[in-house]
């Protein structure tokens, strides 16, 4: 049975057939977002910090990191910020060393320089996923003497030297060869994580049913894990979150074990929660009883991320208490939060014995209280804070 393991410190996280849908955290990426390119260049790491905490607490067990930063003002006064080879490696050991810091998931480091992903792998804990290796001669020799250096796993992507063939047979030939070269290098098959190359469903009609078959064939005959970028399937299209919230049990029902996605959308989290449950990947509904408990505090009134968040607080209990207080820091939910009843606030020790279905939490970005319901009545760890 195929089982790709990824750990950090403290936690392990298994992507297999067999296994609960892995769902990797794509927001703490600076492509396209320029804004937070320029709070990484004056050397501000408040977004990624509150990103990571963020889609941790909505479901992500794992989060991608990449380090494709322009420091636009930088370039400008020295012509080395111009060259990525130069930038990433130290944004990228800087980035997973505060990371690190907050959450206790294991990481993916995302980069196209190599020296940015061996300085991602010597400031990593635990045994993080590689993104990525190609077809492409240089980049095989390049990536996979890390991966064996390493003993990590590795994305591979299925475009080669004459780049992304819209030819599904040509992809898994692709995918084919970087296994067998990965083996050249004693990298076992377990140790590979596919990307078939999901196409936008609006420029090939299609690429549903292409990926679909990918990925059963990756499964069948190499025996590989697989993963995607979630959202190019809808990429160009209106009302995107739809169409992924539709894909991925269908990517899921075909094989496909792993998405790179936000799992700050509330709609993509659902599908896939359901999903786990209607394959057997979630012993007894468990998670998704608990889940359904985030989408009632949401009908409730407050945020999918604030939900998830208070969701994640009380099932953590005091043991998070440094996350929870990074996560206040940040601009999440307060922590210690103020709780209010109908009939005024409560003190604490009148908490303590609350049998209220709802509490009141303060946001300070809204500078409001958030109604949010109460996860485990006379235990509920807002009650306690």
């Amino acid at each position: 049975m195929t089982r790709t393991v990824i750990e950090s410190k403290t936690k392990t996280v298994v992507i297999g057939f067999e296994e609960p849908f892995c769902v990797i955290g794509e927001r703490i990426n600076p492509t396209g977002r320029k804004k937070l390119a320029a709070e990484l260049e004056a050397g501000n790491f408040d977004t990624v910090l509150r990103d990571a905490l963020e889609q941790v607490a909505c479901g992500a067990t794992v989060l991608d990191v990449n380090s494709g930063a322009v420091f636009t003002n930088k370039m400008a006064t020295d012509p080395r910020y111009a060259d990525n080879n130069f930038v990433e490696p130290p944004l990228m050991r800087d980035l997973i060393m505060r990371i690190q810091e907050v959450v206790d998931v294991p990481l993916c480091i995302d980069s196209s320089v190599p020296g940015a992903l061996e300085a991602g792998l010597m400031a990593c804990e635990g045994r993080p996923l590689l993104n990525s290796v190609t077809g492409e001669e240089d980049r095989l020799e390049l990536v996979l003497p890390l991966v064996k250096k390493y003993n990590v796993p590795v994305v591979a992507i299925s475009n080669d030297d004459t780049g992304i063939s819209q030819d599904p047979d040509v992809r898994f030939a692709v995918a084919k060869k970087i296994v067998q070269r990965a083996a050249d290098f004693g990298i076992p098959a377990h140790d590979i994580v596919v990307d078939p190359l999901v196409m936008p469903i609006g420029a090939m009609a299609t690429a549903g049913h292409q990926v679909f078959s990918l990925v059963r064939r990756l499964r069948e005959e190499l025996g590989v894990n697989t993963t995607c970028g979630a959202s190019n399937i809808s990429f160009g299209l209106p009302h995107r979150h739809g169409i992924n919230a539709a894909f991925l049990p269908m990517a899921i029902g075909a094989g496909m074990t792993s998405a790179i996605m936000n799992p700050v959308r509330q709609v993509e989290m659902e599908a896939i929660r359901a999903a786990n449950m209607l394959m057997n990947h979630d012993a007894n509904g468990g998670e998704w009883i608990r889940f359904a408990r985030v989408l009632e505090a949401v009908e409730a009134g407050a945020t999918f991320a604030e939900a998830s968040a208070a969701a994640s607080a009380a099932t953590s209990g005091r043991r998070g208490g440094r996350r929870s207080r990074e996560y206040g820091r940040m601009g999440g939910l307060a922590s210690p939060p103020t709780l209010r009843s109908p009939r005024g606030y409560l003190k604490k020790d009148e908490a303590r014995t609350c049998i209220l279905l709802y509490v009141f939490i303060y946001d300070p970005r809204a500078n409001s209280q958030v109604r949010v319901k109460c996860l485990a009545p006379w235990r509920c760890i807002l009650c306690l804070a």
